[in-house]
């Protein structure tokens, strides 16, 4: 082959390969424009533009007082828009910016107007769409900042970008924290009322279509036919009621500091309706404070120790072993049994008494005599009794991380036919919570009904019930009625005459209950390692006639440990103080009028509550007292009530409620309300007297 030979066919070759490729690139592009170009675009849109979530404010959570106990409040994130067409033109954009970042500055302080100026230049130089202002701005900052120049002109105002958030805040702070909870993800790990009840608290989410610009960032797209608007969550009434749950955090506090505990806790609830009035829980953190880390009246089951006793007491005098006047030694305090456990008393004087006053004296030997004594040859006798009681079922409440109560029986590899049933009778080998102990209290107290405790009393949906909730009733009758008044008379004699004369006695009112001091197992090491004891007393109040019961439990206090001197006091002080707040149960309030005695004028607001209030105060209402009638002369001014009047279909005027009153309002005349800030209503978005269609949404603001 010649050399010109060689080189066309190099040429050709070269050529060819070219003109191949280059129709394979006509083809593969007609290919991607034709065959698969719906794919493409359709990909290209979602990488430039989708639909995203905008987050549902959530519903409020309340007390049964009507106090807020958490609430979702606005929070704004700021961006603007270097290029919006409002400051296209230079001087526009160049005569404002310098006073922008002054007001900027003056507002935040965190850098000075000139830094603030060159932000927002350099920004506008580099072309941004979308450049951040400031995250977590408030409602009452976004107002003043619409005031700033650019911002507060009609034609420039489109450059600001505002992304509103929802911050939970609870107004009380710590208040209930635990059992309030908080938004968990993981149903399995729902905590307090918050996470029970996110499918209601939650709402639904809208949506808003947004754009991707250079950087990764998503850019809201102000086009209002492509919104979904979010819906609100409903709002929860719980059974807690503010004043009582400060009073028991404030006590429990209070003597964990002086005893430095490891932890405790305390449970007030409503006999008749198994509504929880106040839950206080705290945990020693390693600077010494105590903060709510976990719910030991839910979660923490273990040995529950002398409060026990009135189970085992109750078994055994409901199945005629025994009666109150039946005579038991004790031993001087202290008896080893046969094979079996060696047990003492803390009072090492108790020798022959009656089971009355063996009860009243908290004597483990005796218990543990009594219950050997007619079970030892059929356990089982003494254990159904006890199942028949539930105790050894959870009590179901609406609150997630229930402890699991454990009674052993027979069938248990851990039972020990020498040491358990003498050991069950005053508390130990078992495992309860606060909470079921006192569940199973508060039936005596309910003449023999045992009722699981709630903290939701009702589910609302602007303003109107969607669900409500009763106590689901666990037995109908725990015992006769024989038993029960026994059982009853011998927790009177605990606190006239027994453990806890001394320290919950009150003279004003009459308490029944059980003290109880039991020694914490330490794991796998059992009672021999650290000597550790929890110290509780469980019980109801008024006695005569009882409206609520309660527990304390303190676990590890250092130094004394009895329970009549550590938990009885926080008993004793929750109980005065709700003694005293309770105008049902406390017939004769001292009321004493200091100062300007005149009456105050009343606030509008829920007219029936006052008049209720004041009813129970013995203050007469206005119209009372300028219709007085009869011979003598009517010296009381009384109160003025204001009725909230508004025509069906109009909308209230709730300017100078407070927030509670102005929710109660608007939700009963059928509008959704959204609140800013807090404190007194100052402002409403929709004057009163107002016609707009009932669901509308009205905005109040507070101050």
């Amino acid at each position: 082959m010649g050399i010109r030979t060689n080189i066309l066919l190099r040429v050709y070759i070269a050529f060819g390969l070219i003109m191949f490729f280059a129709f394979a690139v006509v083809v593969q592009l007609c290919r991607v424009q034709f065959v698969q170009g719906k794919k493409w675009k359709a990909m290209a849109v979602s990488m430039s533009a989708q639909y995203k979530d905008v987050e549902a404010a959530r519903g409020n959570i309340f007390s049964v007082d009507g106090s807020l106990l958490a609430t979702s409040v606005p929070e704004y994130e700021l961006h603007m828009d270097m290029l919006a067409g409002g400051i296209a033109d230079d001087s526009v954009f160049n005569d404002n910016v310098d006073q922008l970042a002054a007001n900027m500055s003056k507002m935040y302080g965190d850098r000075s107007a000139r830094e603030y100026s060159r932000i927002f230049r350099d920004a506008r130089k580099d072309g941004s769409r979308y450049q951040l202002l400031r995250r977590r701005v408030t409602y009452q900052e976004l107002k003043k900042m619409r005031e700033f120049p650019i911002f507060k002109k009609v034609k420039t105002r489109n450059c600001l970008i505002v992304l509103q958030q929802n911050k939970r805040i609870l107004p009380f702070h710590s208040l209930a924290a635990r059992t309030i909870g908080y938004k968990n993800e993981n149903v399995k790990n729902a905590v307090g009322l918050e996470g029970a009840y996110s499918s209601y608290i939650n709402g639904e989410n809208g949506r808003r279509l947004m754009q991707r610009i250079p950087g990764g960032t998503w850019m809201p797209v102000n086009n209002d036919d492509d919104e979904i608007a979010a819906k609100d969550g409903a709002d929860i009434i719980s059974t807690l009621n503010v004043n009582f749950q400060d009073v028991a955090q404030d006590a429990l506090k209070k003597q964990l500091v002086k005893s430095e505990a490891d932890h405790g806790c305390v449970v007030l609830m409503e006999v008749a309706t198994g509504e929880v009035r106040a839950i206080a829980n705290f945990t020693r953190t390693k600077d010494g404070d105590y903060q709510e880390k976990m719910n030991y009246a839910i979660s923490n089951a273990i040995d529950p120790g002398s409060t026990f006793k009135l189970a085992s007491y109750m078994t055994l005098l409901d199945q005629h072993k025994i009666d109150t006047s039946t005579i038991v030694n004790a031993d001087g305090g202290k008896y080893k049994f046969p094979k079996g456990p060696t047990i003492t008393d803390t009072e090492h004087d108790n020798y022959e008494m009656s089971v009355k006053r063996a009860f009243e004296e908290s004597s483990n030997v005796a218990a543990a005599k009594l219950v050997t004594k007619y079970y030892s040859g059929n356990p089982w006798e003494y254990i159904n009794k006890l199942y028949s009681y539930h105790l050894n079922e959870k009590l179901g409440l609406q609150i997630h991380g229930e402890g699991k109560p454990v009674i052993k029986n027979p069938s248990n590899r851990s039972w020990n036919k020498n040491y358990t049933l003498p050991e069950m009778a005053y508390g130990y080998e078992m495992n309860m919570t606060p909470l079921q102990m006192l569940a199973f209290y508060n039936s005596v107290a309910n003449n023999g009904k045992m009722i699981a405790p709630i903290f939701v009393r009702e589910i609302r949906r602007m303003g109107n019930p969607i669900e409500q909730f009763q106590a689901r009733v666990i037995n109908e009758q725990v015992c006769s009625d024989v038993t029960l008044g026994k059982v009853k008379g011998m927790l009177e004699g605990v606190v006239l005459n027994g453990t806890g004369k001394n320290v919950i006695k009150n003279k004003l009112y009459t308490v029944a209950g059980k003290t109880g001091t039991a020694q914490v197992a330490d794991g796998r090491k059992g009672y021999t390692a650290n000597k550790t004891y929890q110290a509780s007393f469980c019980g109801y109040f008024p006695a005569d006639h009882p409206k609520y019961s309660m527990i304390v439990v303190i676990n590890n206090p250092h130094g004394v440990y009895l329970a009549a001197l550590v938990a009885g006091p926080v008993f004793r002080e929750v109980a005065d103080r709700v003694y005293a707040n309770d105008m049902e149960i406390n017939q004769n309030p001292a009321t004493h009028l200091v100062g300007n005695t005149s009456m105050p004028k009343v606030k509008q607001g829920n007219l029936k509550a006052l008049k209720k209030v004041y009813t129970k105060l013995g203050v007469k209402p206005l119209y009372a007292s300028a219709n007085a009638e009869g011979n003598g002369v009517d010296t009381s001014n009384g109160i003025p009530f204001e009725e909230v009047r508004y025509k069906n279909g109009t909308v209230p005027g709730v300017t100078g409620m407070g927030l509670s009153d102005a929710l109660y309002v608007l939700g009963n005349a059928g509008y959704k309300v959204t609140v800013r800030g807090s404190g007194i209503v100052t402002a409403q978005s929709v004057t009163g007297g107002s016609l707009i269609p009932k669901g509308s949404r009205i905005t109040i603001d507070l101050e």
